[in-house]
């Protein structure tokens, strides 16, 4: 009786036709680069795909505009009234282009913190040393201005200033009690830098001593006629636009 193994015969191998449908080109990959060659052939839909997204990636890349640089500054977190006393809670940090920075702005809070303002602040705007009262007054005047203190005649007429309002200086005389009246203009077109209104919570000078004082910025000439001022007359101020 035959067994099975001798019915089956020798075993047999792969032939040409079996060999074509495993590997394409008919035999085997022996080396990497065929290796290789043969697995793209076979993925070569899947590669395309991936190499399209690619390169609509870098198209999307190349045309989306590079984040401009920015520069981080202080501004007011809210509208902020002359002579406030800066906190913490005043201020906060934002970025902007750099060629939106100012002169001397201010970012440590060592530079602000518990400063006063020199006049109101709007909400969003840049906090720099013009903004404090102090040393900066005189930011922007004529090259040569002077910070001159004016005691004036009649202390309601600082109800009516503003910083930056522009007043002349007008100095009233007269010669014994029913003598003429003489005016004589010490100064034109003075900017006023700082009144009694900018002097809450401290200021340039005590309480009690800020009645009908003002500060305005004037040439050295114009500091020689207006200081001490009121010891020669009565001063009076000419409110101009």
């Amino acid at each position: 009786m035959k067994t099975r193994a001798a019915t089956q015969g020798p075993p047999s191998y792969p032939g040409p036709a079996w060999r074509s449908q495993l590997w394409p080109g008919g035999s085997p990959p022996t080396t990497p680069m065929q290796k290789l060659s043969r697995w793209t052939a076979r993925h070569r839909r899947f590669l395309a795909a991936l190499l399209l997204c690619l390169a609509a990636a870098i198209a999307v890349q190349q045309l989306t505009p590079a984040s401009p640089p920015t520069t981080t500054v202080m501004v007011a977190a809210r509208d902020l009234p002359a002579g406030h006393p800066l906190g913490q809670g005043d201020v906060l940090a934002t970025s902007v282009s750099p060629r939106m920075v100012p002169d001397g702005v201010l970012v440590q809070a060592a530079t602000w913190n518990g400063r006063q303002l020199s006049g109101p602040l709007r909400r969003g705007e840049v906090l720099t040393d013009a903004s404090l009262l102090g040393s900066g007054l005189l930011i922007g005047a004529a090259s040569g201005s002077q910070a001159v203190p004016i005691r004036l005649s009649d202390p309601s007429t600082l109800a009516l200033l503003r910083q930056g309002q522009l007043v002349s200086v007008v100095l009233s005389t007269s010669l014994g009690l029913d003598g003429p009246t003489t005016n004589e203009v010490l100064a034109e077109n003075v900017p006023v830098l700082w009144t009694p209104a900018l002097a809450q919570s401290g200021g340039l000078l005590p309480a009690q001593e800020n009645e009908g004082i003002l500060v305005v910025a004037a040439t050295p000439a114009q500091a020689v006629q207006l200081a001490g001022a009121i010891s020669r007359g009565k001063v009076f101020l000419i409110l101009l636009n």
